[in-house]
């Protein structure tokens, strides 16, 4: 399980970005059982669920630009988890710093050079962050 650090949301592969939409649920289903305790994303319980659910409509509003399809319910099931009241602006995980940044960033290169993404799909998340990390 991982929360891709925010500012790679728009560059994930197709596949990954599918696969963090399911993620979320996941990690929603486990919060709300009181069972989520993976190491990588647990830390979203140390803040208010608004805030997660501002990650999700990171990943929806992606989800839209690229018109992949999803199931409406998911998202309001997880609205529903997570605001009392209405979300303002794009509020991110004190987590999702820089340094969380380039373990993401080398985290996808290493699935590049695995031939788990494609070259067009890793060339557009280096596009976007080569002059960042080099």
């Amino acid at each position: 399980m991982r929360l891709w650090h925010y500012k790679l949301i728009e560059v994930l592969p197709q596949k990954m970005l599918v696969s963090q939409w399911r993620e979320v649920i996941a990690i929603k289903r486990q919060w709300e059982k009181d069972t989520l305790k993976h190491r990588l994303v647990s830390y979203v319980k140390k803040y208010e669920k608004e805030l997660f659910y501002t990650y999700v409509l990171q990943i929806v509003r992606e989800m839209n630009n690229r018109k992949i399809n999803y199931q409406e319910k998911y998202l309001e099931e997880i609205r529903k988890f997570c605001c009392k009241l209405h979300i303002k602006g794009d509020n991110n995980y004190p987590e999702h710093n820089d340094r969380y940044l380039i373990q993401c960033y080398y985290n996808l290169q290493e699935k590049y050079d695995r031939g788990i993404i494609k070259k067009d799909e890793w060339e557009k998340i280096d596009t976007k962050f080569r002059s960042v990390f080099k």
